[in-house]
């Protein structure tokens, strides 16, 4: 690249006038000056195609992560998500980090239409309490939509179609058509996608990524007003053991994660019903501190909020995206092992983080239900008398999830 700048700059000079020699004398340095940071970024393969493409470029190159397979018979209306259980015995406070898998970074069911709809209502009550976009997340954000275009159109082939040359993104789920020129991303993202998605991008002066941009419709006891501008220890500040034990390896971890190995975890926590969107000053938090006697196993939830990390090729934004699911409690009597293991988490796990997932208001109705269907899966053969409390290996699932698994 040095030698091309150099035999550049000698030849204009014969050419051309001083004045134009100076214009493209700027427009090499620039070149030079940020290739040479692209090409250690990306390494020479890649750097070809970056410059190659100003708009809707192939991510799946740009990234490293395939697009995923299509689910050309999927079914929405009958789809149920993977049953995630992302439960861990000994429990202690960290990541959990796994690899992504890349057909699942976004998860279509059968509650997409209703999802759709209660978004489109929490944004016109609240506002920048759950969506917002810094100055200088432009680029970011609309490269994330772009990627969310491409992930939905080659996994959803008969539910979504955009059009390069018009485009027109058209869902055909909820009948819509949107001209994404013209669009705001995040406006794309409450109207088409039932996820949330965080932008966080790294702060020259720090060296530390703070959240720039995000859309949070699931946020129980948070919002993006709260968070927008911190960074990642300030965000997790009320999570426990955060600081000692989680603080400096995630910052670590955001500098150097690579564009084509996302990351994917989960966290959980047990509801009376559904709550999506709560904030602190909400009734429901009140009634966390106190037994309800009259509750039944029948009103209690799971709720998984099951997220992904990767980092975007182009921007080199670090984008964290979720989506919150429910399962009646019930399920798990039909699940081998996940009585008895989340019966274990609630009795002996570590206090200050059962008291952060406030599962108190529930404990005196789920612990006796779990260990009663505990009881009656090893009566049955399913679950062996002796074992040994423990992660399970199939984690996050259990064995013979795939039954509860419908895409068509």
């Amino acid at each position: 690249m040095d030698a091309i700048l150099n035999s550049s700059l000698t030849s204009m000079h014969s050419l051309y006038p001083p004045g134009v020699v100076l214009t493209i004398s700027l427009g090499l340095f620039a070149y030079w000056f940020w290739g040479k940071r692209v090409l250690a970024v990306f390494g020479p393969i890649r750097v070809k195609t970056i410059f190659s493409y100003s708009e809707f470029p192939d991510y799946s190159t740009l990234s490293g992560v395939p697009l995923p397979r299509p689910l050309k018979a999927f079914n929405l209306y009958k789809a149920k998500p993977r049953p995630y259980r992302p439960f861990r015995w000994n429990y202690v406070q960290n990541m959990a980090l796994k690899k992504m898998d890349p057909d699942f970074w976004i998860e279509l069911e059968s509650t997409y239409q209703e999802r759709i709809a209660q978004r489109k209502v929490l944004y016109a009550a609240h506002g920048i309490k759950v969506m917002e976009a810094r100055p200088g997340s432009n680029f970011a954000s609309q490269e994330l939509m772009e990627m969310v275009i491409q992930f939905l159109c080659a996994r959803y082939p008969d539910q979504f179609n955009f059009d390069k040359h018009t485009r027109l993104f058209h869902n055909y789920i909820l009948k819509t058509s949107s001209n994404i020129r013209n669009m705001d991303p995040w406006m794309f993202l409450l109207e088409n996608v039932p996820e949330d998605f965080l932008i966080t991008q790294k702060d020259e002066q720090t060296g530390l990524y703070v959240m720039t941009a995000g859309i949070a419709c699931s946020a129980l006891g948070w919002n993006i007003e709260g968070k927008m501008g911190k960074p990642l220890h300030k965000i997790h500040e009320v999570v426990p053991d955060y600081k000692e034990r989680m603080s400096f390896s995630m910052d670590r971890f955001f500098s150097k994660m690579p564009a084509d190995k996302p990351i994917q975890r989960g966290s959980w926590g047990l509801e009376v019903g559904q709550p999506l969107y709560m904030q602190p000053e909400h009734p429901y938090f009140a009634h966390r501190h106190r037994q309800d006697p009259n509750l039944r196993a029948e009103d209690i939830y799971l709720r998984v909020d099951w997220q992904t990390l990767r980092r975007l090729p182009r921007s080199q934004a670090i984008v964290f995206n979720y989506k919150a699911l429910f399962t009646p409690l019930t399920e798990f009597r039909t699940e081998p092992y996940i009585p008895k293991l989340v019966a274990k988490i609630l009795k002996e796990g570590n206090p200050s983080i059962i008291a952060y997932k406030g599962t108190f208001h529930i404990e005196h109705v789920a612990v006796p239900a779990l260990d009663e269907w505990a009881m009656e899966q090893e009566e049955k053969g399913l679950v062996p008398k002796d074992w040994n409390v423990r992660t399970l290996e199939q984690d996050p699932f259990f064995p013979g999830w795939e039954t509860k698994w419908t895409v068509c």
